[in-house]
């Protein structure tokens, strides 16, 4: 697993460019909130760590995960400079986990292809619940926390390109 021997919640601030200039769009999909609300926690406390203010970021909650797409493409043309999208899709008994891990993956991926604001993959893809919280404050840090560090430094890429 590639978060076994890794914290996602560290990162070298240092490296960071100046993020008090940036506005910021957060979706959270509902489904499985108690771990997507770990993660809009981990981007929302980084950001405003890394000098985003309060008033400069906007969320909006989706039902689930495959409505990040839509809510992502909205927040677009919301005057953000990058976009977090935030779900949890746990593996169940069915296919249904295989059709919404790869209709989001590659709606995100359209959205970053098809448009000029970076939208970050922040959609936890877990075998077990236990997981899911591993990487949303527990044992592995967060991905919230690591999904902010990718926005702020795309929008920085966007600013200056």
């Amino acid at each position: 697993m590639a978060t076994v021997n890794k914290n996602l919640s560290d990162y070298d601030k240092t490296t960071i460019p100046n993020a008090n200039q940036f506005r910021f769009g957060i979706v959270v999909s509902e489904w499985n909130d108690s771990i997507t609300e770990g993660l809009y926690e981990g981007a929302y406390n980084t950001l405003i760590d890394n000098g985003v203010k309060p008033s400069d970021i906007i969320r909006w909650d989706v039902p689930g995960s495959y409505e990040l797409i839509y809510g992502s493409k909205k927040m677009q043309e919301q005057n953000v400079n990058a976009v977090i999208a935030i779900g949890s899709v746990i593996q169940g008994e069915t296919k249904h986990f295989d059709f919404v891990c790869e209709g989001v993956s590659q709606g995100i991926k359209d959205l970053n292809v098809l448009n000029d604001t970076p939208v970050i993959f922040c959609v936890l893809t877990d075998n077990t619940m236990q997981q899911a919280i591993d990487r949303s404050g527990g044992k592995h840090g967060n991905k919230g926390t690591e999904a902010a560090v990718a926005a702020i430094k795309m929008a920085h890429l966007r600013a200056n390109s």
